[in-house]
């Protein structure tokens, strides 16, 4: 098994094994493009310390200062962390360009990722500290980061997700939470609805209730490259009509533009840990087709975190209409798939103000292309910029 072994849109000689980095974002991807590059240290408030880097101008800024820079923050998707802002070249990668077109960038990193799997209290061997899904991850990390920008910077902050980086703030959002921090928000091929997404793979894994069962055998943490993950996919590749030749493209769709160099950084850092329950409550958007809160399963326990005895629903046609928004996805996407994507849109377009949303419809593009694609520069991040200067 590997997350690419080989694909037909490489020679078979272009292959790279998964090695870990030994520096962090830093050092291995910035400072060695001559960016500078800092890094903060933010606890949240149920005590996770995650790490928040800052490249706070371009490599050929002869001004240090952040005075008259906007600030934007990234947030990265499922099983990566926010290195995968930095994988290609300063004229590739989205991180670098920003920097260099005058924006103060900033870029999080999740609960327990390679970088933020400290707490006050807990060890990571500790089931408690696995105890979150991605509704902790919307009340409590993005809250921390933007918050700490938002302080620094003095000025609120446009916000870029990817994957489940626009899950996440579209919760908040749709509690009208954040506004008064977030100047606006791209998003890179949301997920939000999942009921019919294009991965063979994932849908099997939520019908049979795969998480689950690794939870119940004792397991908390998720690595996706560790022992655990081999033997539960192991399984799954046992059915004939999944193909996991490339698992990368058998999870998230078949990209069309990326090198082999930018995947080859990909494997490096990625891909990485999150836990298992989070993976339960991503299973249970899948069967259930809405967007709520965790399902623990019983009235009891529901009506003991919530009050009643369904998890509440996140009422995403509640986002604020002036909130400007700029969505982009793609045909090829098995993740963010175009039917769960046009549903999402018109929960949001419904009501919003036109001239606050812009939507960007690229046909060949899957899931990873989005932030690693050699073309996404002219096809995605340079209207993503003319959006920024306009709002």
């Amino acid at each position: 098994l590997s997350w690419r072994n080989q694909s037909s849109m490489y020679d078979p000689g272009d292959r790279c094994t998964p090695s870990p980095h030994p520096l962090g974002m830093c050092q291995s991807r910035a400072a060695a493009f001559g960016y500078p590059c800092e890094e903060y240290k933010v606890t949240t408030q149920d005590g996770y310390i995650l790490s928040l880097k800052r490249i706070p101008h371009g490599r050929s800024d002869s001004n240090n200062s952040t005075e008259g820079r906007p600030p934007v923050l990234l947030f990265h998707g499922l099983m990566v962390d926010g290195v995968s802002w930095v994988m290609s070249t300063p004229k590739q990668s989205l991180g670098f360009i920003l920097a260099d077109s005058g924006f103060d960038v900033w870029i999080a990193n999740s609960r327990g990722t390679n970088s933020s799997r400290n707490h006050t209290s807990l060890s990571t061997k500790d089931p408690a500290y696995w105890d979150w899904t991605w509704d902790e991850l919307a009340s409590y990390d993005l809250p921390a980061v933007l918050q700490f920008a938002y302080n620094q910077t003095g000025e609120k902050i446009h916000y870029i997700g990817h994957s489940l980086g626009t899950l996440m703030i579209l919760a908040a959002f749709s509690e009208h939470k954040l506004l008064d921090v977030v100047r606006s928000a791209v998003l890179l091929c949301p997920i939000a609805y999942l009921s019919r997404m294009k991965s063979k793979l994932t849908l099997l894994g939520a019908r049979i209730f795969l998480a689950e069962t690794v939870y119940w055998l004792g397991f908390h943490e998720f690595n996706p490259v560790g022992p655990v993950a081999h033997k539960v996919l192991s399984q799954i590749c046992d059915d004939p009509e999944i193909n996991c030749y490339d698992l990368f493209s058998a999870v998230a769709g078949p990209d069309c533009c990326l090198n082999t160099s930018t995947f080859c950084a990909f494997l490096e850092h990625a891909p990485q840990s999150t836990s298992v329950k989070n993976l339960i409550h991503l299973s249970q958007l899948i069967r259930n087709g809405g967007v709520s809160r965790y399902d623990y399963g019983n009235t009891k326990d529901n009506m003991k975190h919530y009050n009643q005895p369904r998890p509440p629903v996140y009422n995403l046609s509640s986002i604020p209409n002036h909130l400007p928004i700029f969505l982009t996805h793609g045909g090829e996407d098995f993740l963010g798939d175009v039917p769960d994507t046009r549903h999402l849109l018109r929960m949001l377009v419904r009501k919003h103000d036109s001239d606050n949303i812009e939507v960007l419809y690229v046909p060949d593009y899957a899931h990873a292309d989005f932030v690693m694609a050699y073309n996404a520069p002219e096809l995605i991040y340079r209207p993503m910029v003319d959006f920024f200067k306009h709002h």
